[in-house]
């Protein structure tokens, strides 16, 4: 295991995360207090229910610590709830802000093959459950796939945001994507 990634473990299927991340030589570790994020090299905040994740974060005084580590340049995915939770009315980590159930309710999810700009082998199989998209976004934020032409995908520096959930599909190229993200910063921080 040659890197450590964090996995928000408040709500959410967070083990299935963990479970991809070891599959690709990462070491995942559950997060569920401050002291849990200390030598991360990078985070996921997985999906769930936004607002029962926010209190969680609350109560567990995580706010200020999430928003340090990705200031600090740690990687970040956010997937589903996690997109929501790094937007301008919560974490305030992205320059974007995401609509809550914009495809619909619980009955109205659904898959979709998507092109996702930087993700080679052909469409990744993207599950959407009561998923947000990106309402709007600030120039630095990259889009890298759309739905019915609304962000799905976004980039911002190291942090990354989906509207779906690789975790469910046996996707692994997001995942993969991300931990790019996560050895280059560990690489970048060991020649500095």
């Amino acid at each position: 295991m040659d890197v450590t990634v964090g996995v928000l473990a408040l709500q959410g299927d967070f083990e299935a995360h963990g479970r991809v991340l070891r599959a690709l030589g990462a070491e995942p570790r559950e997060v569920r207090v401050p002291a849990d994020l200390d030598g991360l090299d990078g985070l996921i905040i997985p999906g769930g229910e936004s607002t029962t994740m926010t209190l969680g974060i609350e109560r567990e005084g995580l706010a200020e610590p999430l928003r340090s580590l990705g200031a600090a340049g740690t990687p970040v995915l956010g997937t589903c709830a996690g997109l929501i939770m790094l937007d301008r009315d919560h974490l305030g980590m992205m320059d974007l802000r995401a609509e809550r159930n914009a495809f619909g309710r619980q009955v109205r999810s659904f898959e979709a093959d998507l092109v996702i700009d930087g993700i080679d082998g052909g469409p990744v199989r993207a599950v959407f459950i009561r998923a947000p998209w990106v309402a709007e976004h600030g120039d630095g934020v990259t889009v890298l796939a759309q739905v019915d032409g609304r962000p799905v995908a976004v980039q911002q520096g190291r942090l990354l945001a989906i509207s779906f959930h690789p975790e469910l599909t046996g996707e692994q190229r997001i995942h993969e994507r991300f931990l790019t993200l996560v050895r280059e910063c560990v690489a970048e921080r060991a020649g500095s």
